[in-house]
C-alpha cells in the first residue's frame, strides 16, 4: 500500500511554539536544520564546544550558543545531529544528565536507538526525523520557500506528543513542504543501511570499478575506460533523479536501450539479488551494526585499509588526471586548468 504524503496543510507547528530546541552536532544537517527552525520562528540554541568549529559556524549564522550541556537543561526538544558513533558518549555524558523530564529525544538516522547503542529514559519521547537530502540542500530549498522531503517516525512516546513534536519540527525544517512521510525507527534503518552498502555508495562503486578494470584488461585505454564507465554515470543519474528511468529512456538512444534491456539482467543476475538479501539479513539481524561499532572500537584498521585500497585504485589516478582538464569542475566554472 502506497505510503500516507502529508503536505504543509496537514502539519501544525504548534506543539514546538514556544520550546526551546537544542541542536547536538553543527555539521551538515545541524546547520540546516538550526538555521531553517530559526527562521520559522522557533527557540533555536546550538550546542557546541566553546571556541570549536561549530561555535564558530553556528555564531557566524546568529544562532544561540552554549556549551552542550548548558543547551540541553531546559530544553524541550534535543536534536542529536553529530555522527553515530558519538551518540552514545552524548547520550551518557551529556543529554542523560542534564535533559529535563518529558523531553523529546530526536535523531535524524535511527542507528543508534535501533541498535540499542542509546538507551533513552522513559520519560522521555524519542523520535526520528529524516531529510531525504543533504543539509545544504536542506538548506538550500527552505531558503527558496521550497523543502526536502523527509521521514518521520515516533520510538517512544512519554508525554503523548511525540508525534505531534516530531511533525512540527520535520515542518519548521522545510519537510512538509516536500512531503512527509511516516516511518519506523527500524524501517528508516534498514532501508537506509541497505541503500548505501548495496546500491548507492557500495554498489554502484563496484560496479564502476569493475566496468573499468574489464575494460582496462581488455586492452582499451584507461581514459576512454573512465570516461564509459564512471564519468558518464553521472547523465544516468541526474536522469534517473528527474525523471526516474522511464526519463532515462526517454533521452538515451535507441541502441543504448536495447543493450540496457538485455544486457542488465546478466550484470545484476539472481545470483547478485542473493547476495543483496545477505547484506539485509546482516542488518536486520544487527550484525552489521555490531561489526562497525567493534571496528570504531579498533581504531578502524580495516576501514582505513579498505579506504586507502580505493584511493589506490587505477579509476582515481586516471579520473584526477581527467577532472583537471574539465574546468566546469573548478571553484567559478571557467577558468582554464594549469
Amino acid at each position: 500500500m502506497p505510503a500516507q504524503v502529508y503536505t504543509t496543510d496537514d502539519v501544525s507547528t504548534e506543539a514546538l511554539r514556544g520550546k526551546r530546541i537544542a541542536i547536538i552536532g553543527y555539521g551538515s544537517q545541524g546547520r540546516a536544520h538550526a538555521q531553517n527552525l530559526r527562521d520559522d520562528g522557533f527557540d533555536v540554541v546550538a550546542g557546541v564546544r566553546k571556541e570549536g568549529r561549530g561555535w564558530k559556524h553556528a555564531s557566524e549564522d546568529k544562532i544561540a550558543v552554549a556549551e552542550p550541556a548548558a543547551a540541553v537543561k531546559g530544553a524541550d526538544l534535543i536534536a542529536i545531529l553529530a555522527p553515530d558513533m558519538t551518540h552514545d558518549g552524548i547520550w551518557k555524558d551529556i543529554v542523560e544528565p542534564n535533559a529535563q523530564k518529558g523531553a523529546t529525544l530526536l535523531f535524524a538516522h535511527g542507528f543508534s536507538i535501533h541498535y540499542g547503542r542509546v538507551q533513552p529514559r522513559a520519560d522521555m519521547d524519542v523520535v526520528l526525523v529524516a531529510p531525504k537530502g543533504p543539509g545544504d540542500l536542506v538548506r538550500r530549498e527552505y531558503a527558496r520557500g521550497r523543502g526536502v522531503p523527509a521521514l518521520f517516525a515516533v520510538q517512544q512516546n512519554a508525554t503523548g506528543k511525540a508525534r505531534e513534536r516530531a511533525m512540527a519540527y520535520a515542518k519548521g525544517i522545510g519537510g512538509a513542504s516536500g512531503g512527509l512521510i511516516e516511518t519506523t525507527f527500524a524501517e528508516e534503518t534498514e532501508t537506509d543501511l541497505f541503500g548505501e552498502q548495496a546500491v548507492l555508495c557500495g554498489g554502484a562503486k563496484e560496479l564502476v570499478m569493475a566496468g573499468y578494470e574489464t575494460l582496462i584488461n581488455a586492452g582499451y585505454q584507461p581514459e576512454v575506460a573512465y570516461f564509459e564507465c564512471m564519468h558518464e554515470l553521472k547523465l544516468i543519474v541526474d536522469l534517473f533523479y528527474e525523471g526516474g528511468i522511464s526519463k532515462m529512456n526517454d533521452f538515451i538512444s535507441e541502441t543504448a536501450k536495447y543493450g540496457a534491456v538485455v544486457s542488465g539482467p546478466r550484470v545484476i543476475t539472481e545470483e547478485t539479488r542473493a547476495r543483496m538479501r545477505d547484506v539485509l539479513k546482516d542488518i536486520q539481524s544487527g550484525s552489521f551494526a555490531r561489526e562497525w561499532i567493534l571496528e570504531n572500537q579498533a581504531g578502524k584498521p580495516r576501514y582505513n585499509a579498505l579506504l586507502n585500497a580505493d584511493r589506490q585504485h587505477g579509476i582515481e589516478k586516471t579520473g584526477a588526471e581527467l577532472r583537471a582538464r574539465m574546468a566546469w569542475l573548478k571553484p567559478g566554472g571557467n577558468s582554464k586548468p594549469d
